[in-house]
């Protein structure tokens, strides 16, 4: 799987060792730990990268979901939960995210 952020990349080559223990506890933890199927997991990760802020993340999200197979529908509707928890700013900084992967404006 081909990395999405350069700076990624150089924490796996500064720090394998850690890198290795990260990727095994992830896929213990998204892929053996329970019996969510695959979308639902990667709509979770993106709400919940959305609603902490983690923008690095929700792009990282985003790009993994449209690879299961998560429509920007079902994308969109999750951003949108974010609006009655975490507030409208809060959804919009997430959507500008996703418009931008969209080649759409901030």
């Amino acid at each position: 799987m081909k990395d999405l952020h350069e700076l990624f990349s150089r924490f796996k080559a500064d720090f394998p060792n850690v890198h290795a223990g990260h990727e095994a506890l992830g896929v213990e933890i998204h892929e053996k730990s329970g019996p969510l199927p695959e979308k639902v997991r990667w709509l979770l990760k993106i709400a919940i990268s959305g609603a902490s802020r983690h923008l690095t993340a929700l792009e990282t999200h985003i790009t993994r979901a449209k690879e299961a197979g998560v429509t920007d529908d079902e994308i969109k509707h999750t951003l949108l939960l974010l609006i009655q928890t975490t507030g409208f700013p809060n959804f919009m900084e997430s959507y500008g995210v996703f418009k931008k992967m969209e080649g759409g404006s901030k």
